[in-house]
């Protein structure tokens, strides 16, 4: 079987590609396990500064394999999506929301169709950097679905209730301006692997605790109280200032510029 996601790692910035060229990266249960697999191992890797998000081929994703899915009989659809009747979250739901949960910036470069499972996997990313011919789409309605691997969680950090719920009740196809303008895209850039690429570099000048701490503040506080925003802000500070690689970001900008950080704390 073709290798479901390929990782290279460059400069400390690892590169994730979903590889189903031939299917504008579809995804399908190999997919999504290999995704899962891959989130959890680079979470382990404390040496790793920034992760980015793509695909082979034309498509960054073009949603899930439905063909895969549904076909080969009553049987292998029940078992395909037995994990719904679960009380807790789901391999479908984990494909996505595991990568908020690696303390390094994930960046997505979403490019050609970035439809359903795409966009919600790409919605994951801290960043999300698109070309400029790049379609996105909430598609799963034209399935007779609803967006189902954390999306809603998704499409909330980033739509107001209204801009969501109308994306996904008619599955409409967003160009990259359209998603740019409402939020779905970070930037627009001609190339959009090498402008994460760029980026990335550029968080790796920074210290890997500072950019884990930052990551982790934005998800504990941004929709909490002031009390809750206050505490997070004071709590991670803290354990900056107590950090060694914060030394070292000091010396870097004070005479020491090619002094090498720690691997993160965490």
């Amino acid at each position: 079987m073709q290798q479901r996601v390929t990782v290279e790692i460059e400069n400390q910035v690892a590169i994730v590609r979903l590889n189903r060229p031939d299917k504008h990266n579809g995804m399908d249960i190999p997919m999504i396990q290999a995704l899962i697999a891959t989130a959890k191992q680079l979470r382990r890797n404390r040496d790793i500064r920034a992760v980015i998000l793509t695909g082979e081929g034309p498509s960054f994703c073009a949603g899930i394999d439905t063909k895969s899915m549904f076909s080969g009989g009553p049987l292998k659809t029940v078992l395909a999506f037995a994990p719904l009747l679960k009380p807790v979250a789901n391999k479908y739901q984990k494909v996505c929301l595991i990568w908020r949960t690696l303390s390094v910036p994930v960046i997505a470069a979403v490019h050609g169709s970035c439809f359903g499972a795409g966009i919600q996997l790409a919605l994951a990313a801290d960043v999300r950097i698109g070309s400029p011919t790049a379609k996105l789409s909430v598609m799963e309605a034209k399935w007779g679905l609803i967006p189902d691997m954390a999306g809603m969680l998704l499409l909330r950090d980033h739509l107001p209730r209204d801009v969501a719920f109308e994306l996904t009740a008619t599955g409409r196809v967003l160009t990259a301006p359209e998603a740019l303008a409402l939020g779905l895209l970070t930037r627009v850039e001609d190339d959009p692997l090498a402008a994460a690429k760029a980026m990335a570099a550029q968080i790796a000048t920074r210290s890997p605790d500072a950019s884990a701490a930052a990551k982790r503040l934005f998800r504990e506080s941004w929709n909490a109280s002031e009390y809750r925003v206050l505490a997070a802000e004071r709590r991670w500070q803290l354990r900056m200032i107590l950090g060694k690689n914060q030394r070292i970001a000091t010396a870097r900008n004070t005479g020491k510029p090619d002094l090498p950080y720690r691997p993160r704390q965490w």
